[in-house]
């Protein structure tokens, strides 16, 4: 009877799963929405007349209030109002933002170009100021039903669930969009709609193991307990005075700032540079139930499901010999795919928003699988370094290189270290800072990192506008100075990497041992 007094819901490993399933919809479509306007650049420019330098300020513009501490304020408000309120209250912040982000294309608020490009500002704006604290809000609820259960694998998924976002709706923006921009803004926005109803489902489970784990505590204490003290500013000033901490904070900045603005510029980049495609061939396209768009969806969708089936499935066998007939099953079912598949891949790999794709597309796959290692071996400041080399080699052979079969291993590059990074860096803050304080701890970095995001966004169209000053419209712009000025956001991140490995034997935080 005590027994099962004792055992809660994040004890169920099918219950865990289900709530990071609800919980993924959030990071999916946030992730979704954040990104495919990447695939809608050339579009924007003919349909609205949109400059390099009004796409970077739209893209840009999405973090000012944050960079303004609405992650602070909202990090700071999960911890007093805790997960479910803070997650309804900035989840539909980001819906409202989308909405009128939707709106703003299809110029309801009026049809000229101003208008129209100040109305998608003010909704990205408000998306933004939901978008990070959401964000702060899945992973703070991930660390509470998984601590002590596969964390880094279940931040891994999660997070992989947000490149499968990015992938599609970089890759599948144009397809939806059908020649307008209009239809690809609506159809992100009802995205996070459902996402949101997505995490009213699993509020109810919330509540149930709140009030689970309040009866285990009346039960050894004979009252109910609670552990959470009130948020006090000095916890913040403790917080920025722990080098560890900073160290990853600014590791955020610098890793993240080296990868978002790219590739929301990546598909332009491959077009001017190497000669892809904007508008996928009709032999490229795939059909499911007579939509193209469902049918590229699948492809995403089938490297998803690989990576879960080769990274996450194994974890529940124990002999293991049967592990490894399992992976290698996978490996060849993937394998058999491919070569089905062959034929269309090849005329993806010469379009520009499908080929950008493969970033995200890479982390699909291997962020699973460097979480798992992250959970059983450890070695998290090391894949951190690992992942900053990778991303100084992607972006070297992008700017300076002009061969497209290195191209296109920079590009498979930097999926890999968007997948070490993440899968190292977001659990060790838990290693590192106080559980009850890890909502202030992830909104504090979120913050810095919109910083670099915001000034790179913005930054990297206006270089690009200043650096092709002349160039006649329609002619190839040209990337190389803006993209190097990504490669010393690397040299910055292996430094930092460094400091944290030292860091983490000086204080023994853990970092470098199984989870």
């Amino acid at each position: 009877m005590t027994e099962t007094l004792r055992r809660t819901l994040r004890d169920s490993s099918a219950m865990r799963w289900a709530m990071l399933i609800l919980l993924s919809g959030l990071t999916f479509s946030t992730y979704w929405f954040q990104d495919f306007f990447s695939g809608l650049k050339g579009l924007m420019e003919t349909e609205m007349g949109f400059s390099s330098e009004e796409f970077g300020r739209i893209l840009g513009l999405t973090t000012i209030a944050n960079m303004f501490g609405m992650i602070i304020i909202g990090g700071i408000m999960l911890d007093k109002w805790g997960i479910r309120v803070a997650g309804i209250v900035f989840g539909g912040i980001a819906v409202l933002g989308g909405a009128i982000s939707a709106m703003g294309a299809a110029g309801l608020f009026g049809a000229d170009k101003s208008t129209m490009l100040n109305a998608i500002i003010v909704g990205r704006i408000l998306f933004g100021s939901g978008l990070e604290v959401v964000c702060v809000v899945a992973t703070r609820t991930i660390v509470k039903w998984f601590k002590g259960y596969d964390l880094a694998l279940a931040m891994a998924i999660n997070m992989g669930f947000g490149r499968l976002g990015s992938a599609m709706g970089t890759a599948l923006s144009l397809d939806i969009a059908g020649g307008h921009v209009s239809p690809a803004v609506t159809f992100a926005a009802g995205l996070i709609g459902l996402a949101l109803i997505m995490f009213l489902i699993y509020t109810v489970f919330d509540v149930k193991l709140d009030k689970q784990e309040k009866a285990i505590s009346s039960e050894k204490s004979g009252e109910v307990c609670d552990t959470d003290e009130d948020f006090k500013f000095s916890d913040l000033i403790t917080l920025l005075q722990n080098k560890s901490f900073l160290y990853i904070a600014l590791l955020c900045v610098t890793f993240y700032a080296a990868i978002f603005p790219f590739m929301q510029y990546a598909p332009d980049l491959l077009i001017n540079k190497f000669g892809f495609t904007q508008d996928l061939p009709q032999a490229g396209e795939v059909l499911l139930w007579g939509s193209k768009a469902f049918g590229a969806a699948s492809v995403y969708i089938v490297f998803f499901l690989f990576a879960i089936l080769f990274a996450v499935v194994p974890n529940n066998f124990e002999n293991k010999q049967t592990k490894a007939m399992f992976k290698i099953g996978a490996l060849v079912a993937f394998m058999a795919y491919l070569f089905v598949m062959k034929d269309i891949l090849a005329i993806w790999l010469n379009n520009g928003a499908k080929t950008a794709s493969l970033i995200p597309l890479g982390t699909i796959i291997f962020t699973p699988i460097f979480g798992n290692i992250v959970d059983k071996k450890g070695k998290a400041a090391s894949l951190m370094i690992l992942g900053s080399l990778l991303l100084i080699f992607a972006h070297v052979s992008l700017s300076v290189l002009h061969n497209v079969i290195i191209a296109y291993f920079g590009l498979l590059s930097l999926g890999v270290a968007f997948s070490l990074v993440p899968a190292a860096m977001w659990p060790s803050v838990a290693k590192i800072v106080a559980e009850n304080r890890l909502g202030t701890a992830y909104a504090t970095m979120f913050t810095l990192q919109n910083w670099g995001l915001g000034l790179f966004f913005w930054g990297i169209g206006a270089l690009l506008d200043f650096v092709n000053k002349g160039v006649p419209d329609g002619q190839p712009k040209d990337y190389t100075i803006p993209i190097l000025v990504l490669v010393g956001c690397g040299v910055i991140s292996i430094f930092l990497s460094f400091l944290l490995k030292k860091a983490d034997r000086d204080q023994n935080y853990g970092l470098e041992l199984p989870s």
